[in-house]
């Protein structure tokens, strides 16, 4: 999330470090590897929010987008080697994370339904899965909208909560 204050910038740079790098860094040293087996999978969790920008959703957009662009690069690089190279995107999965969303998530799905349709994705050899099927169509509407309809489309819609995780109990 963006702001004033300059605790943000680190705050972009974590959510940077976990969501783009984190994956890149673990990924790295297993391509070579898989390359010369001429076999294997890299299976990224991007994010529906990574196909537009949200409100309050700044860095973790971003993050995902990044995701996204990275995952299918890679995909295309591996292309004939025998590694294939998975894109996971989630819509809205019900976590204790999402339990503290103060706005309408359509399609909201239990997380082990998702787990359930990710592993098909995989399992099937499929390149690029979003979860569930009806956020697949949502995002490439909101991916066709111009900007102006986009930015009042999403006019006061609230931010999501900064802050940790609900208490458990």
């Amino acid at each position: 999330t963006l702001s004033e204050c300059r605790e943000d910038l680190a705050a972009i740079r974590r959510i940077m470090d976990v969501n783009f790098y984190g994956m890149a860094a673990t990924f790295s040293p297993f391509i070579g590897a898989m390359r010369r087996a001429a076999g294997g999978r890299l299976v990224g969790v991007a994010s529906l929010a990574g196909i537009r920008g949200l409100p309050g959703a700044e860095a973790y957009s971003a993050s995902k987008a990044a995701a996204i662009s990275y995952l299918e690069s890679l995909r295309l690089e591996l292309r004939g080697s025998g590694v294939r190279v998975v894109t996971l995107c989630p819509g809205y999965i019900q976590t204790p994370m999402t339990a503290l969303n103060p706005f309408p998530m359509p399609f909201l799905i239990p997380a082990d339904q998702a787990a359930r349709r990710f592993a098909r994705v995989i399992a099937d050899g499929r390149s690029y899965a979003v979860v569930p099927w009806q956020m697949a169509l949502v995002g490439k509407l909101l991916r066709l909208l111009p900007n102006a309809l986009y930015d009042r489309l999403f006019a006061g819609v609230p931010r999501k909560p900064r802050g940790g995780l609900p208490p458990s109990g």
